[in-house]
């Protein structure tokens, strides 16, 4: 098996991303920025391709790299993940062990405040507890993602309409189309600290734009859940809007993408 990095980035020089990550697989970069151009390079031996795109959005990025992936497994990446020296190993090691497995999530180590998940022992990923990871935790075979024509949503994510959720539908839609997906308590490499692309606080356009994602994702249980993700988050998340008109701003979110 051959294992390649599909890598989305914003105006980055690709020579100096790759050594920044410490990339030592083949990899496509798909490099969001005001300009068009195309190179090829090698760094340990292996070829990385670049692609700079007048373009934004994340969804619009991940596609574009699935578009161009020729290999047996391909992990999701961005531009602020570094790699440990044996990722290649232990992800390959991971499907070598679980031959059943269409896609398997790993770890990535994040700052505390950013941390969404964390994997403590194996297991199958279903689609109720699916809505926490992310995209750069994903690994999969290419040939099974292709074959259920998966791909990632325009719409959400930064640089689309709504904030974020688009690593969620697209998990969603894989457990959806029967693919496998299980966890790993692997760790693969670490999250260096940026400023967020889409976070701008507990805002109104966050519950909103969470309105929308969970209209998506949980359908005729989408208010149920996310009454349960305001009062379980309250304390952090209600600090400036109410709880109460948190969830009413969820509604609306609902409303519009009923519409």
């Amino acid at each position: 098996m051959k294992l390649q990095l599909l890598v989305s980035a914003v105006g980055e020089e690709p020579r100096h991303l790759a050594d920044k990550m410490n990339l030592s697989t083949e990899a496509i970069i798909i490099n969001q920025t005001d300009y068009f151009d195309y190179e090829e390079f090698e760094r340990k031996g292996r070829l990385i391709k670049a692609y700079s795109f007048k373009e934004r959005g994340v969804g619009l990025s991940r596609n574009n790299a699935l578009l161009r992936a020729d290999s047996d497994i391909c992990l999701f990446s961005d531009e602020d993940i570094v790699y440990s020296a044996d990722y290649e190993k232990k992800v390959l090691a991971e499907f070598e062990k679980n031959p059943d497995a269409d896609m398997i999530l790993f770890n990535v180590d994040v700052a505390e405040e950013r941390r969404t998940y964390h994997i403590e022992e194996y297991g199958r990923v279903k689609w109720y507890n699916s809505g926490r990871y992310p995209t750069y935790s994903f690994a999969f075979r290419l040939e099974k993602i292709r074959k259920k024509n998966i791909t990632f949503s325009l719409l959400f994510g930064g640089g689309a309409k709504y904030s974020n959720g688009e690593d969620s539908l697209f998990l969603k839609e894989c457990i959806q189309k029967g693919l496998k997906v299980y966890c790993a308590p692997v760790t693969i490499g670490k999250e260096t600290v940026r400023e967020s692309t889409w976070f701008h606080g507990y805002n109104e356009k966050f519950f909103f734009d969470r309105g929308v994602l969970y209209y998506h994702l949980y359908g005729s249980l989408k208010k149920v859940i996310a009454l349960r993700f305001l009062l379980k988050h309250k304390d952090v998340m209600c600090k400036d809007i109410s709880w109460m008109k948190a969830y009413k701003l969820m509604k609306n979110g609902m409303k519009e993408a009923a519409e």
